[in-house]
């Protein structure tokens, strides 16, 4: 764990708030290194990180936008957070071991770990869900988030998908 203190003055009340926020932010934090072994305890703080910066989108911008809107912002969000983001990550459709010229594309991959798969729809169908859970097959990871921006409210729109178990390699 990584764990930073943060000492500051503040002037005023506006940067006492901000100042929480901050710390808020930084107080414990794990560090992902490539080649970590992940747990469950791993993925699910990652995960939060992932939906604290889904939730700031969100509510910087509210409901009804196209999702490459809220793509580039969450990808702004995340990168922010010293988390690595690949977008649009491309995943080979292979067909009885053939390599066939088409792709899968994933939304968002977030330390090579979670894929994220933005929606912006007035309802997730179960296709959506099938669509994470192939992905997360296809790829050989183990956690996707798939989250709809076009709710009231963010929580309503997050559907959590697992591809075995988060603790094994």
């Amino acid at each position: 764990m990584l764990q930073v203190n943060v000492r500051s003055t503040f002037n005023t009340e506006a940067h006492r708030e901000e100042g929480v926020s901050q710390r808020r932010e930084l107080i414990i934090r794990t560090e992902f290194k490539e080649g970590m072994v992940f747990t469950e305890k791993n993925y699910n703080e990652l995960s939060g990180q992932i939906i604290d910066a889904c939730i700031e989108v969100h509510k910087e911008l509210g409901p009804g936008l196209m999702e490459s809107v809220y793509e580039v912002c969450l990808i702004s969000v995340l990168k922010k957070k010293n988390l690595k983001v690949q977008q649009q990550v491309s995943l080979p459709v292979v067909f009885k071991g053939e390599k066939l010229k088409k792709d899968f594309i994933i939304d968002i991959l977030v330390e090579d770990k979670i894929i994220l798969e933005l929606k912006s729809l007035e309802a997730i169908l179960p296709v959506h869900e099938a669509q994470v859970v192939t992905y997360l097959k296809l790829s050989d990871k183990k956690l996707g988030l798939l989250i709809n921006f076009n709710v009231p409210l963010l929580v309503q729109g997050i559907k959590r998908k697992i591809n075995g178990n988060l603790n094994t390699v």
